[in-house]
């Protein structure tokens, strides 16, 4: 992915990582379209950010997704940047079914099914673009688990696999996939989670990722330093350490 001269569609961009980035993205010469659930959030974006545009999507909701899309391209017909940021990540207590069950279903309603139901929507017109980038949002979490999220670590780690299939799937053609994968980061992706000493700072990872997109246009995946610990620990041999230095480490893992 070029790091400038992009048309690029951020849905679940209203706070944290998405609208770091999106910001991030701006500043370097892309146009930007940020989406989301709430109108409000949207207007105070576009307020205070003039030249991100905005767009109301729900990517839980498939009818929402085939809507958005359509807004998107006939505005922005030269769209040829999709970053499926959306997700959720919520505690889950498997030894009581009866308290985790919609949580799990709902983890993968937003954060599986809704990069796949974008991707549906985009593919073809990205595939008519001299050069086009999917980048998905797998996590850390996708290569180690944290013990407390089990659904989110199984979207993420299925959202991995995602991305190597569909990157096998689309050589030969102008799009290229990217895998983005964040450690911790100090967001409000979980209670505690901005004010976490064990995640990395926002600002900090924004300025690493835009850093790496620039510096390896051609990468398949997009590693902060920070993320490595937990994405290698298997090629390492050290994978069960890994496992629990995270889960004693992390306050969420508690």
């Amino acid at each position: 992915m070029n790091i400038s001269g992009n048309t690029v569609f951020i849905p679940g961009a209203t706070s944290g990582i998405g609208l770091a980035l999106a910001l991030a993205l701006r500043a370097k010469g892309n146009t930007v379209i940020v989406g989301g659930r709430r109108t409000d959030l949207l207007d105070t974006i576009a307020a205070e950010h003039p030249g991100i545009d905005t767009v109301e999507i729900d990517t839980a909701d498939p009818a929402s997704i085939t809507a958005a899309a359509k807004d998107v391209l006939a505005r922005h017909p030269d769209l040829n940047v999709l970053v499926t940021m959306a997700g959720i990540m919520r505690v889950e207590d498997w030894r009581r079914p009866e308290s985790f069950l919609a949580t799990a279903e709902a983890t993968v309603t937003t954060n599986l099914l809704g990069p796949i139901r974008l991707i549906a929507a985009f593919v073809e017109h990205l595939q008519a673009q001299p050069d086009a980038t999917i980048m998905t949002v797998s996590s850390g979490l996708a290569f180690t688990p944290l013990k407390v999220t089990p659904s989110y670590n199984a979207s993420k780690a299925a959202i991995h696999m995602l991305s190597e299939s569909l990157r096998l799937q689309l050589a030969g053609t102008s799009v290229k996939v990217v895998e983005l994968e964040p450690p911790s980061v100090r967001t409000a992706l979980m209670p505690g989670q901005e004010t976490s000493e064990f995640a990395m700072p926002l600002d900090e990872f924004v300025t690493e990722v835009v850093g790496l997109i620039e510096a390896q246009p051609d990468a398949k995946e997009i590693q902060v330093e920070r993320v490595k610990f937990l994405r290698y620990g298997e090629a390492r041999g050290d994978y069960d350490q890994v496992v629990a230095t995270l889960n004693d480490a992390d306050p969420h893992g508690k």
